[in-house]
């Protein structure tokens, strides 16, 4: 059974999607803003979130909040308690090409750690949520991480975001290395899915850089939940998952085995050292 958080959480992320279905088949009447360089947002974005937090405002009123379009509010930045984060639209720049691979993501962080999440794609309506020590499930069914042990044959997922671009050769230097042994590297376009993907065993790991509390505190707790690690590049955990971790961070995750030599992969290649 649902825990009464996890319940309301489904609840907003359901409504946002609902906004995101609505519009997007009408993406060339949206109104697009460019928030940093190739980095994108649409009214959408901002639609869906002010969904997720009027729920929450309503059910809530004492909880921070921090939005990816929001930033943070009710709290949030003077260090509250519980917060939620949330990504309205992960996967904005899939969803304005007519890319059906987005979903929204919601967490609610406790003192900086994620203690409930909840991913939803509203196109495969697969609902991903997890909860500390209650492990993972998909569409209310348990879900592990997959059992490989090393990375032959590995399907590893990663990301390239615009904040990172002067790191790029760096990254496509851990890239070839690892092509050598890995199945395949995918970008898929959002970071959430990547995260639920790996927690439910479709990808054996995860590394990407730059990436943001709302990117990634419901799908880290998701891995953990599912048997996984969750690490920054140099193996160490990562930080607050709200306002205090706000900057730009590095991180891996997958199965134990399969996390830790990607990691190190990641050091012997000099990527790590691009953020030293």
């Amino acid at each position: 059974m649902q825990k009464p958080a996890v319940t309301l959480m489904v609840k907003a992320a359901r409504a946002a999607g609902n906004v995101l279905l609505r519009h997007m088949y009408k993406l060339d009447a949206l109104n697009v803003v460019e928030k940093d360089r190739m980095d994108f947002a649409s009214e959408v974005d901002s639609l869906a979130e002010k969904e997720i937090i009027k729920e929450f405002r309503r059910s809530t009123p004492d909880y921070g909040i921090l939005g990816e379009e929001s930033g943070p509010l009710n709290g949030a930045q003077n260090n509250a308690r519980y917060v939620w984060v949330i990504d309205p639209l992960d996967g904005t720049s899939n969803y304005l090409r007519g890319i059906p691979h987005f979903c929204v993501s919601i967490a609610l962080v406790e003192a900086g750690e994620p203690i409930h999440g909840v991913i939803f794609d509203p196109l495969r309506n697969e609902l991903f949520t997890a909860s500390r020590g209650s492990g993972c499930q998909l569409n209310e069914k348990r879900v592990r991480v997959a059992d490989r042990k090393d990375l032959n044959g590995a399907m590893i997922i990663t990301g390239f975001p615009p904040r990172e671009r002067s790191r790029a050769s760096a990254q496509l230097k851990c890239v070839d290395s690892l092509l050598t042994e890995a199945e395949d590297i995918r970008r898929t376009g959002s970071a959430a899915l990547d995260l639920a993907y790996v927690a439910c065993g479709r990808a054996d790991a995860y590394f990407e850089a730059g990436v943001k509390p709302w990117d990634i505190a419901a799908g880290a707790l998701m891995v953990r939940e599912a048997g996984g690690k969750v690490c920054d590049f140099r193996g160490r955990t990562t930080g607050p998952m709200d306002v205090r971790g706000i900057n730009p961070r590095p991180l891996v995750a997958g199965n134990v085995r399969v996390a830790e030599v990607l990691q190190q992969r990641i050091v012997n290649t000099g990527y790590a050292a691009a953020f030293d």
